[in-house]
Order: C-alpha cells, then sequence, then structure tokens
C-alpha cells in the first residue's frame, strides 16, 4: 500500500486540506523565484540606467566641448583682428577657473615665477595683496615698509581704476599686471573706502624686501609682528623669542603675536609657527570633496614662549595662514585674541604645474580650526573686540594733594625725588596704536594677578 504525503488521521477533509496546501507552496515557491528573477533584473537594469546616465553625461560634454571648438574656430577665421591661438586659449582657461572662485586662477610663466618669487620673500611691485569680490579688486592687506602701506592704503578698500583705467570687472591676474611695472615708475590708483568718494593715490614701485619677523619689547613684554609667512618666518620668529628672553635675562612678562594686516602665504609655515606656541593637539584640518580623504595635522611638544601669557592681535587684514594661528592658538586657549573679526580666507590652494612653464592654483579643499569651525567666509572672532582707535592726552592737567598750595609735606625736592623713582618707560602711550596698548595692558594685569596668587 503506498503511503499517503500527508496522513489523513482527522479523516477526508483533513487529507484535501493537505493537498491544497501543498498547491499553495508550490505557486508561492514560483513567486519567489519570479521576485528574485526581478530583483536580478532590476539590478542589471539598474547598472543599464547609470551607465546609460554616464553615457548621456559624457555625450554632453563631448557636445559642449565640440561647441568650444567650433566658436574658437569661428573667431579665429572671423575675429576683425588676427588673434594668436595661445592668447585665445589662455584665455579660455583663465576664464574657467576664475568662474569658480576668486582664488582660482591660471599662472602663465611670468605669473608662475612671480609667484615662486613672493614665497621666498622678496618681489617687485606696490606691497599690497589683493583679491576678488563681486568683479572689484578689493584689498587684503598693505604689507608693512611698502609703497602701498606708505600711502595710506588699507584693508577692505576698492581699487577701481589704475592710471584712469577702469579695473572693475577685469580678472585678478589681469589687475595685478595693471599694479606692476618697472621699478620707480609713478602708478596712480582710484580708491574706493566705505561710502566715501573715490580719491586718488599716486605711488612710487618700488622692489618689495619683505622682512616677516619684525619685535621690540615694551615694560619686559615681548611684541612680535609677522608681515607675512613666507619661507624666513619660522626661524626669524625663533631668533626674535630668544633674542629677547635673552635680553631680559629670561623674565619676559609674556608675548604679543601681531597678526594683524598679514595676508598669510605658505601653509607649512602657518602650521610651524602655531606649533612653536602649542604642546600638543590638532593645529589645522583640510577637507576637500572626499571627507574621507581629510587631512590633519597636530603640534609636537615644546613652547618657545614657555608657556608666558599670550595675546594675539588679528583685524579685518589678518586672512589665511594668519587665520589658521590665530585658530589654532584660540582654540586650544593657549592665547587671548584681541582686535576685530579677521579676513574669512578658509580655502585651501594647490598649485598644479600643468607644464614646464605654467600652472595652475586649483581651491582644492577648506581649512578648519581644532574645534572643527570652517574659516571660510566666516573668519575668526576675537575674544576681545578692540577697534582701531587713537590715543590723545586730554587737556587740564592732573592735580592731586601735593599741587595745592601750602599742602603738607609737599616739597620741590620730594617732588623731584619721585619723579626721579618712577620706572624709565620704553615707550610713549601715544606712539603705540590703541590696540596694542590693550594688549599691554592686558598681559601687565595677567602678570600683576599671577604675583598676587597666594600661596599654595
Amino acid at each position: 500500500m503506498q503511503r499517503p504525503l500527508f496522513s489523513d488521521s482527522a479523516g477526508s477533509g483533513r487529507s484535501s486540506f493537505g493537498r491544497a496546501n501543498f498547491g499553495t507552496q508550490k505557486k508561492h515557491r514560483f513567486l519567489y523565484i519570479l521576485l528574485i528573477c526581478g530583483v536580478m533584473a532590476a539590478g542589471g537594469l539598474g547598472v543599464s540606467l547609470l551607465s546609460a546616465a554616464r553615457a548621456d553625461k559624457n555625450d554632453s560634454v563631448y557636445q559642449q566641448l565640440g561647441l568650444f571648438g567650433d566658436i574658437f574656430q569661428r573667431v579665429r577665421e572671423s575675429y576683425v583682428d588676427e588673434v594668436d591661438d595661445t592668447d585665445l586659449i589662455e584665455a579660455a582657461i583663465k576664464g574657467m577657473l576664475t568662474s569658480l572662485d576668486p582664488h582660482s586662477s591660471y599662472l602663465n610663466a611670468d605669473n608662475f615665477n612671480a609667484m615662486k618669487v613672493q614665497t621666498q620673500g622678496r618681489f617687485g611691485g606696490l606691497g599690497i595683496e589683493i583679491t576678488m569680490e563681486n568683479g572689484m579688486v578689493k584689498v587684503v592687506s598693505p604689507i608693512d615698509d611698502t609703497p602701498a602701506a606708505k600711502a595710506g592704503i588699507q584693508p577692505e578698500d576698492y581699487i577701481i581704476a589704475v592710471d584712469d583705467e577702469s579695473i572693475i570687472g577685469m580678472s585678478l591676474s589681469d589687475a595685478v599686471d595693471r599694479l606692476r611695472g618697472k621699478i620707480g615708475s609713478k602708478v596712480t590708483v582710484k580708491v574706493q573706502r566705505a561710502q566715501d568718494e573715490p580719491f586718488d593715490v599716486s605711488l612710487i614701485r618700488d622692489s618689495i624686501k619683505i622682512k616677516s619677523v619684525r619685535y621690540e619689547i615694551f615694560d619686559g613684554i615681548g611684541y612680535v609682528r609677522l608681515t607675512t609667512f613666507s619661507e624666513q618666518t619660522t626661524p626669524g620668529l625663533i631668533d626674535a623669542i630668544d633674542d629677547m628672553f635673552k635680553q631680559q635675562d629670561g623674565n619676559l612678562k609674556g608675548v604679543i603675536l601681531d597678526l594683524r594686516n598679514n595676508p598669510g602665504g605658505l601653509l607649512d609655515q602657518a602650521i610651524s609657527v602655531s606649533d612653536a606656541f602649542l604642546e600638543k593637539g590638532e593645529i589645522v584640518s583640510t577637507r576637500g570633496r572626499d571627507p574621507e580623504k581629510g587631512n590633519r595635522v597636530y603640534a609636537t611638544s615644546g613652547d618657545i614662549a614657555r608657556g608666558l601669557p599670550m595675546v594675539v592681535l588679528i583685524n579685518s587684514g589678518s586672512a589665511s595662514a594668519s587665520e589658521i594661528v590665530a585658530g589654532a592658538l584660540k582654540d586650544h586657549k593657549r592665547a587671548l585674541l584681541l582686535g576685530t573679526r579677521s579676513f574669512g580666507k578658509g580655502s585651501v590652494q594647490s598649485v598644479i604645474p600643468v607644464s614646464n612653464t605654467a600652472a595652475m592654483r586649483l581651491t582644492t579643499a577648506r581649512y578648519y580650526t581644532p574645534s572643527g569651525i570652517s574659516i571660510q567666509a566666516k573668519g575668526i572672532e576675537p575674544d576681545i573686540e578692540v577697534l582701531m582707535a587713537r590715543i590723545e592726552t586730554l587737556e587740564g592737567g592732573i592735580t592731586r594733594e601735593e599741587n595745592l598750595k601750602g599742602a603738607l609735606d609737599s616739597k620741590e625736592d620730594d617732588e623731584a625725588d619721585a619723579s626721579d623713582s618712577q620706572p624709565e618707560q620704553k615707550f610713549k602711550q601715544d606712539e603705540i596704536d590703541y590696540q596694542l596698548a590693550r594688549a599691554l595692558d592686558l598681559i601687565r594685569g595677567v602678570s600683576a594677578f599671577s604675583v598676587l596668587r597666594p600661596n599654595s
């Protein structure tokens, strides 16, 4: 007797149910197979659609390149004057790069060589760092002891004409070419400052020799000014700090690092300057299109300021590398920032050679401070905002008890002795700027509190 596929212990009804369920299972199994095949087909279709989309995109690019070729050929054949092919192609490349952002550009042989010379700390021109904003040439900052600085050019000025010829709408590289010229030659620039009427400034072009580090001691407080970040900056900074310690027999009260109107420069110098004052921690990070390929740079042990109180001066002319240093020292609470908000250039430009003589400067990443804040278009906010101002002594003199006629114990000899006992000041309050004066006061206050601190 053949054994049934399903047992019939509950009668014929139960047996018929078992057969019906078996048929349903076969149906479901068939549907599952169809579903799997459908998924596989959909996957294949997805790949096909993706490939098709890429093909369509490539076709579009080829069409645009074909359009460029057609226009190029039409200009060669029909333009009113004969145009050099190389000039046309170079102009097209410049237009492509400058359309991306104000800092991407094409560097022909002359521009490329000029850039390499500038990073070494010596070049010819007016001594002014500029950028492009809304089709206008904007001053980032003048460089100390250059024609531009001596003529009173200020950060955030706009240069709208050179020798009575408008440069509004001109590319940044072309504007630079107009501003540069033979050493000793005269140039007149028209400046737009805030909402004031435009005015002319005459300058004599000169060979710009950048001394990137200057230093001085004010009442036992070390003051170091960095004018740019060139190959000379970090060695000059270390030498300056060491020399000030020697002059004070190791008894400096603190250090002021002045980054005002410093337009930036070499990234590796910004990192090494930050590292010089930090014992540990992240200095800066860069992130490009692919977030997984970001780069982080960390400090090594050693503080050339020996842990002394620090104040960093910044303003709207502090850009790029200056903002990296200011952001790192602020985030690690190594220094207090005093002044006004910085420029806000937080993008990374890579110089990519495209031939033996030319290169392109391409924005490839953004800078982030150790706390993860982007510098781009935001800048670095100071801990203490102090606007630039001028210190003036109010008229009227000073009256004290000893100045009153017939005052007790008031003698001319005593007054003379009291005057002689005052410590000699190496500077006059009205001969330094207001922001620096406030920074000096801040470090004096910290130094005074450290003396008053009770022994534990």
